[in-house]
């Protein structure tokens, strides 16, 4: 059984690598703690005591997070709070989000090419490398996505 210091430095380093993706630290954090909690759900006050944050930033990546889809909102049967768990499908959704920002650099791409067409071509270099990386990446990721879910894979 992981020790309590153990699932502190999960729930840290699940912030600072999620914020590497662009997210907040404190989602990431809130996204690490959901990932290793017992129950599974979380109310906002037990979310702001287990990552000793304060309740606006609970209430502010919380939000974010639903926003995202990659938290749900849930009320157990006759209590009157909400609580909070992972999406079913959080890793499509972050997977979803990454395509979207592979598409706007490419779009980004096409976009320095039309201002330098008329350039030397060492001028387009950079520009090319990154639109041919980005439409491999965008064209790429749907495939290994459909191959995932056609093997039916699920990792234990």
């Amino acid at each position: 059984m992981a020790s309590q210091a153990d699932r502190e430095q999960f729930v840290e380093d699940a912030g600072i690598i999620l914020e590497l993706v662009g997210l907040p630290r404190m989602a990431g954090r809130i996204l690490g703690w959901l990932l290793i909690c017992d129950p599974p759900h979380q109310s906002p006050q037990e979310l702001a005591e287990a990552l000793q944050a304060s309740k606006g930033s609970i209430s502010t990546n919380t939000r974010l997070l639903v926003q995202y889809r990659l938290l749900e909102r849930m009320s157990l049967p006759g209590e009157r709070r909400t609580y909070y768990i992972l999406s079913k499908d959080i890793w499509s959704e972050m997977i979803r989000i990454h395509m979207q920002e592979i598409t706007l650099l490419k779009e980004l791409a096409e976009s320095g090419l039309d201002l330098v067409e008329n350039e030397p071509a060492e001028h387009q270099q950079q520009l090319l490398e990154m639109h041919g990386m980005y439409s491999f990446f965008e064209h790429e990721y749907p495939t290994l996505i459909a191959r995932r879910e056609q093997s039916g894979e699920e990792d234990k």
